[in-house]
């Protein structure tokens, strides 16, 4: 007998059982695989969270649109814009999408402090370009953290979380739960930096910023991370000649985009003097979706939660003979061009 003709059985993070061949198996060992973490954890089923958010609404055109993830919730957290008004948004942005499947949703519970910063001077008085869009008057959503609890458990170990938001409502699960950590399948988190400034202060990335104890509990946690930070988000700029590359407007992505991207652009102009957007959520799922486009290596990481003048940054043992042991895969690369080209035919639906 051939090895080509023997199968092994190998046990993989004690919860599968996969078929594999001798061949098969030095295959893979053998091959460059930049991205192994996030191929390895990646399920169909997803919960996106986020908080609305212009951003955040065209990673859920994306999410919604590809037929290879199912999006079993959407929950809000405040951020960009309050609680109250990003669930208002994240229901807005679903029911304009209107997708096939709905997913179950989130609603954002007010934070244990005060929210330090907003971005409606970035996207607009409601966070959504000042669309101020009717929703259906809803009685009975569920806070955040429960769905996230509960849709965890309907599915161990095969859903990923996308926090594209604060992780207040990450944390809030974990702490509600002290067994949820190791039931998710991985945690992909859009925040932080390593080596580059921040975008709210000059050491902390917003994200981090907005909640740094629920981002330092998540880090700290017995999880399965995924850090995608400003270092690599940043390097990808979105022209106005995305218009021309939209969906046409008789489509609901299409439709809803062209009303929400002029004010980002008019926010980055006025604000940063750029004449294009970085599109950092949109950035983090397109790891999610394609993650053969990155690369990630594993690092030790943290959050300060004290510090006066570096609050909410993240923190990486990169010494020689570093005495933190890693807790994450960070991002550390990707194929520029072809994540914006993903990007255009995810948004067209090809």
């Amino acid at each position: 007998m051939s090895e080509a003709e023997i199968s092994v059985l190998w046990q993989w993070a004690g919860r599968r059982t996969i078929i594999l061949s001798w061949a098969a198996l030095a295959s893979r060992r053998c091959r460059k695989t930049p991205n192994i973490a996030l191929e390895d954890a990646m399920g169909r089923k997803v919960i996106i969270d986020v908080d609305p958010g212009i951003d955040d609404a065209m990673a859920l055109c994306l999410a919604l649109g590809n037929s290879e993830l199912e999006v079993v919730a959407v929950t809000a957290v405040g951020g960009n814009v309050s609680p109250g008004q990003a669930t208002r948004n994240v229901q807005a942005i679903i029911e304009q999408l209107d997708p096939p499947r709905w997913p179950r949703l989130g609603a954002a519970s007010e934070p244990d402090i005060r929210l330090a910063v907003d971005r409606r001077s970035l996207y607009g008085s409601d966070g959504l370009g000042g669309t101020s869009f009717a929703v259906a008057e809803r009685q009975h959503l569920l806070p955040s953290e429960k769905v996230i609890c509960d849709q965890v458990h309907d599915a161990p170990h095969m859903v990923t979380i996308v926090a594209l938001g604060p992780l207040t409502n990450v944390a809030r699960a974990f702490i509600r739960d002290p067994d949820l950590p190791a039931l998710v399948g991985r945690i992909v988190i859009m925040g932080g930096t390593v080596s580059g400034p921040g975008n709210i202060t000059p050491a902390a990335e917003f994200n981090m910023y907005c909640d740094p104890l629920a981002a330092q509990t998540v880090f700290r946690s017995p999880s399965t991370k995924t850090l995608v930070p400003l270092d690599v988000t940043n390097r990808i700029e979105l022209s106005y000649d995305l218009f021309n590359q939209l969906p046409d407007e008789s489509t609901r992505p299409g439709h809803l985009l062209r009303q929400l991207l002029p004010q980002a652009f008019r926010g980055y102009r006025q604000q940063f003097g750029l004449e294009g957007i970085h599109v950092h959520d949109t950035v983090t799922l397109m790891a999610v979706i394609h993650p053969e486009l990155f690369s990630t290596k594993p690092m030790a990481g943290d959050v300060e939660t004290q510090g006066e003048l570096t609050l909410g940054a993240t923190v990486f043992d990169r010494r020689r003979a570093p005495a933190w042991r890693h807790n994450m895969e960070v991002v550390s690369d990707m194929r520029k061009e072809a994540v914006v080209k993903a990007i255009i035919d995810g948004l067209n639906g090809s």
